[in-house]
């Protein structure tokens, strides 16, 4: 086992400053979910020169793509995130996920043969709140992988993911304009609707479970403040630890929509904008070799706490765990006090730690994949 790892971790360094410019060329130019058009060109040039077999527009996605190396009965698969947060980059470090899976691809392409292997690659767009990894599934793919895997930048590393199941939501109230102060009695206020939605939502928190999240954000509300809003549209989301108690906790929070709706006169239309992302089922196997790989390569899991809790992040990578195994591993990147989904986040997402974890998250996937073919 220690000649294939040593070979693995050789092509990963070899590849070093590609991939550190493939995660600075990603976080420079950031694209949000479904428009991920350049990076899904980006991505897979790397692993096109490396001799991998290259699909782009995968399973009729515009911005996923497929790559695939060696002829083993046994398939290892690293996922790539490249998308971006609107308004804020990539302040979750999608550019480091998507180079280290590159990495580790090349890492276990050099060994592919050797081990009896079939290395792939999934470009997975939109996994910040679009669901692509479900839409991919639906589609047939992950038939068949043995191992799915990737690896998470977060402020500290923490190995298991504990993500919360999710559906997304787009709301919308249709009412009625008037003028404001002329003849406000004949308008339908759907600015109003939202207000008494929240303030609903707010007052349901109390008999929610724990666990449970519901957050979102009024996207629209008006176009003059003196006439009265026609529409209002917004974007919401309820987690809960799992599918079935997501099942059970969506339609309480809906009635405190259908309430905005009731008390104002307004019309309520709600669309999903995916298919709702499901908890992680973590291959036990799988993250025990991760975890000793990682501590091999000097890096330290943080214990429970503030810092740790991205690994209860939602992700449509726990779709993929409910259907062959993986691993979704978090890798710190020192940028405590800043936190995924900020800016300063972002920030560190470049830079020398960055580019520790990434070189060191492709090798320990790499060294994975390696151990889970024995």
């Amino acid at each position: 086992m220690a000649a294939p790892k040593a070979a693995a971790r050789a092509a990963v360094e070899r590849h070093a400053d590609e991939l550190i410019q493939l995660s600075e060329r990603l976080h420079a130019d950031p694209e949000t979910a479904w428009e991920e058009h350049r990076a899904a060109a980006a991505v897979p040039e790397l692993l096109d020169r490396a001799g991998f077999a290259v699909s782009s527009k995968y399973l009729g996605l515009d911005t996923a793509f497929h790559a695939s190396f060696g002829s083993g009965p046994r398939r290892i698969a690293l996922c790539a995130e490249y998308d971006a947060l609107p308004g804020l980059g990539h302040a979750c470090g999608h550019n480091l996920i998507a180079a280290s899976s590159i990495g580790a691809a090349l890492g276990l392409a050099t060994v592919a043969d050797d081990l009896g292997i079939t290395v792939e690659v999934y470009g997975t767009p939109a996994e910040e709140g679009g669901g692509g990894k479900i839409e991919l599934l639906e589609r047939g793919a992950f038939a068949g992988v043995d191992l799915a895997m990737m690896v998470h930048p977060a402020p500290v590393d923490v190995a298991e993911a504990r993500p919360f199941a999710v559906s997304h939501s787009k709301i919308s109230y249709t009412g009625k304009s008037a003028h404001a102060a002329a003849y406000p009695e004949a308008g339908v206020n759907a600015a109003d609707a939202f207000t008494v939605a929240q303030v609903a939502i707010g007052l349901l928190r109390q008999q929610l479970p724990a666990s449970a999240r519901v957050h979102g954000i009024v996207t629209h509300a008006g176009d003059a403040p003196n006439a009265i809003p026609e529409h209002a549209s917004g974007r919401w989301y309820v987690r809960a630890e799992t599918l079935a108690e997501l099942s059970e906790l969506e339609p309480r929070v809906m009635r405190a929509f259908e309430a905005g709706a009731l008390a104002t006169g307004c019309e309520l239309s709600v669309e999903p904008e995916s298919k709702p992302y499901a908890e992680f089922r973590a291959d036990e196997a799988a993250l025990a070799a991760y975890r000793a790989n990682a501590l091999e390569l000097g890096r330290e899991f943080a214990p429970d706490g503030t810092a740790s809790r991205m690994n209860r992040a939602s992700t449509d990578m726990g779709n993929v765990s409910q259907v062959v195994p993986a691993i979704h591993p978090y890798i710190g990147i020192g940028s405590l006090p800043a936190i995924n989904h900020q800016r300063e986040f972002a920030a560190h997402c470049v830079g020398g730690t960055a580019e520790r974890a990434l070189l060191d998250g492709a090798i320990a996937l790499a060294w994975t994949g390696v151990d889970r073919t024995f």
